[in-house]
């Protein structure tokens, strides 16, 4: 091994010193780019390829908090939450070979979700590239698919200008992932260092597309026209910071208007003109009224197969107006009537100021009265049953009452994630964290510490399954050195639900392998130094979950809850949105 010792005889100020020349190694140069860039906590797990960027971090203690996880999974889905809640980049140290590859999961997850990541990866020496050395794996090629860039630094003198072009890159446009992967020898490399200056363009890369006002014309045209508008937005409204602007854009012109899973929180749940969630699980009104619409605006979605169903049944009756900064996405599932390329905190307000203000009082009252319907036969006996044992719907109804909407909830994938969907009251902007694209169990907990880094001054509330809370349990041990006022809820239904109902619905009840036996939370949380409890009643309900809020420092509350509940509404597989279904009688 190289001696890790050698350091530069000269260093520099936190700040960096742009212009002056002066020596110091590959890792400096990195500590004083993440310093330059503003950020002030690294999720990260050490190792031998990247030794050397984490002794020069040693010295910078007080201006960079390292997280040290229990996993580099764990690592790459705290700085997904840290990220989606604070609207800064999220930032990620591993080390080569299993370090690295440990992130492809949360690498793919934050591209589909388009979550602004610097992951910074340890490289084996440059001269040992391609030999099979000890931890080496070629993590460029493995990640090329699932990053919006990547790049092997060899050479030290490559530093400054590679993670300055890193973070624009990762934050600009449409945001996403990028992953630099640096050798063992940059790392340690002396070199003439002149500062650090961020980017702030990059030749052949063009963030945010021209706005065409032409487009934007005919846009307003076709809505001021329209007899049955309906707007869908998804997270582009609260990437592009639009919430107020779409909000201005929705109250002028009177349009219901309903979210994606990702898109949540963006307007508050409550507002007047929301009429509910769109997707597979979502509200029976906005997805049945999709198909009767005749102008849909798409604002910042991405016409996600969970959201249309069958496409050959989506909407044919209307004219489609799709606003995104990706033009990649126009046309690509949907073909839109008009397509409106840019950010919609610039493109929205453009159009905002040639709508019509309008009223759609009988179109609205369409929703209103399907909404009636799924609460008559469904929702009521979700959110205030009567008898039996405890729903998902009836602890989040509960939860609302108590945090008045104003948690940062954080949700796992599976059955509890689209209750928590539909049902969790929200006020406040970037409040829903969520694996929505790819859908990763295990992602909720390291998610709810990143995201209680990124909003220390909000609650937090990560609600999981009894399966997702095993997949990254060790993440408690983070919890337990870091201690980050996070609240654990699992909801124990001793199933794999999601997988078990369409195993009941399709499968004639063949549930095959998803019952599955959990350990004791509460101990194993004890065994964490974390308080933890268990609840099964109804009467322990409230206070209990008033019990876990209050508590000064993290808790978990494991609930039992009913063991085969479905979630409905639902648009089966094969089908169209406008043939979705309130119960397992109409399937």
């Amino acid at each position: 091994m190289n001696n890790l010792s050698t350091k530069p005889t000269q260093t520099f100020p936190p700040s960096g010193v742009r212009g002056l020349t002066h020596t110091t190694s590959g890792s400096l140069a990195l500590i004083d780019a993440l310093l330059s860039e503003d950020v002030k906590t690294i999720f990260g797990y050490p190792g031998g390829a990247i030794m050397p960027i984490y002794d020069a971090l040693y010295d910078f203690k007080e201006s960079l908090n390292h997280i040290l996880v229990r996993h580099e999974q764990g690592a790459i889905h705290a700085a997904q939450g840290f990220a989606r809640v604070s609207g800064q980049t999220g930032v990620v140290f591993a080390t080569s070979g299993p370090g690295a590859t440990n992130l492809v999961t949360g690498l793919a997850d934050a591209q589909i979700d388009s979550t602004p990541l610097v992951c910074i990866t340890g490289q084996v020496f440059a001269h040992l590239l391609g030999t099979d050395a000890f931890q080496e794996t070629d993590i460029i090629n493995i990640t090329m698919p699932v990053t919006k860039w990547n790049y092997q630094v060899t050479d030290a003198n490559e530093i400054p200008e590679i993670i300055a072009k890193a973070f624009f890159i990762a934050k600009t446009g449409r945001p996403g992932p990028v992953l630099i992967d640096i050798t063992k020898n940059a790392q340690l490399q002396l070199f003439e260092y002149k500062g650090y200056r961020k980017c702030i363009h990059i030749r052949s890369y063009r963030p945010e597309p021209i706005v065409r006002n032409e487009y934007i014309e005919q846009a307003a045209a076709l809505i001021n026209q329209a007899k049955k508008p309906f707007i869908i937005f998804g997270q582009g409204v609260i990437l592009g910071n639009a919430e107020k602007e779409f909000l201005n854009f929705i109250e002028k012109t009177g349009i219901p208007t309903a979210w994606t899973i990702m898109g949540m929180s963006a307007i508050p749940t409550d507002h007047p003109l929301s009429v509910g969630m769109l997707g597979m699980h979502g509200n029976y009104a906005p997805n049945y009224l999709t198909n009767e619409c005749d102008v849909l605006i798409a604002v910042g979605m991405r016409f996600d197969d969970r959201v249309t169903g069958r496409l050959d049944k989506y909407a044919k009756q209307a004219q489609i107006i799709h606003l995104d900064i990706d033009p990649a996405e126009i046309d690509k599932n949907v073909k839109a009537t008009i397509g409106i390329w840019g950010n919609c905190k610039e493109t929205l307000p453009l159009l905002t100021n040639l709508v019509e203000e309008k009223t759609h009082t009988a179109w609205l009252n369409e929703f209103h009265v399907r909404l009636e319907k799924e609460t008559t036969l469904l929702i009521e006996k979700e959110l205030h049953p009567k008898e039996g044992k405890l729903t998902m719907g009836e602890v989040l109804q509960v939860l609302n009452e108590l945090t008045n909407g104003e948690a940062v909830i954080v949700t796992d994938v599976g059955q509890h994630q689209m209750i928590a969907c539909r049902y969790a009251k929200q006020t406040q902007s970037r409040s829903n964290i969520t694996s929505g694209g790819l859908g990763t169990m295990g992602f909720a907990l390291p998610a709810a510490i990143g995201a209680k880094l990124g909003a220390p001054h909000r609650q937090v509330v990560a609600i999981m399954g009894d399966g997702g809370a095993q997949m990254n349990i060790q993440e408690l041990g983070t919890i337990m050195q870091f201690k980050p006022n996070v609240k654990i809820l699992i909801l124990n239904n001793s199933f794999l639900g999601m997988v078990r109902q369409w195993q009941e619905l399709f499968h004639e009840k063949r549930y095959s392998f998803t019952d599955i036996q959990s350990p004791n939370f509460v101990k194993v949380a004890e065994a964490y130094s974390i308080k933890g409890k268990q609840i099964a009643l109804r009467e322990e309900l409230k206070s209990s979950l008033q019990e876990m809020l209050d508590y000064p420092e993290s808790y978990l509350l494991e609930i039992a809850v009913k063991h085969e509940d479905n979630v409905f509404p639902m648009v089966p597989q094969g089908k169209g949105v406008a043939e979705i279904v309130l119960s397992k009688e109409e399937i």
